[in-house]
């Protein structure tokens, strides 16, 4: 497995659109067979940052399955307005490091 980490910096007058588009794209990732799942979190104290976290299969199910599946296209063709916005797009593996606090 793999996480894909997203960081955006959205102006509040482009928020909806951001979300909006994504809600749309989503039907994509759904559709993937490599994608794992998927979440858009918004920063409380910088509200103009967001994070999409994708996990995936793996890297080569993103890379080479997802990217070149017939359903890139219309997923990227959907958020590829934000593009510019990215601040950060990178691939990320898990450590032993976690577990659950006393209130989870």
């Amino acid at each position: 497995m793999i996480i894909e980490y997203i960081r955006y910096t959205i102006p509040a007058e482009q928020e909806q659109a951001f979300l909006s588009a994504y809600r749309d794209a989503a039907a994509e990732l759904r559709g993937s067979e490599n994608c794992l799942d998927y979440e858009i979190s918004r920063c409380v104290e910088e509200p103009t940052s967001f994070i999409v976290r994708i996990r995936w299969d793996s890297l080569e199910g993103h890379l080479q399955g997802f990217r070149k599946a017939e359903a890139f296209p219309s997923f990227f063709g959907k958020v590829r307005p934000f593009y510019e916005r990215i601040q950060e797009m990178r691939h990320y593996t898990l450590t032993d490091v976690a577990g659950a606090g006393a209130g989870g």
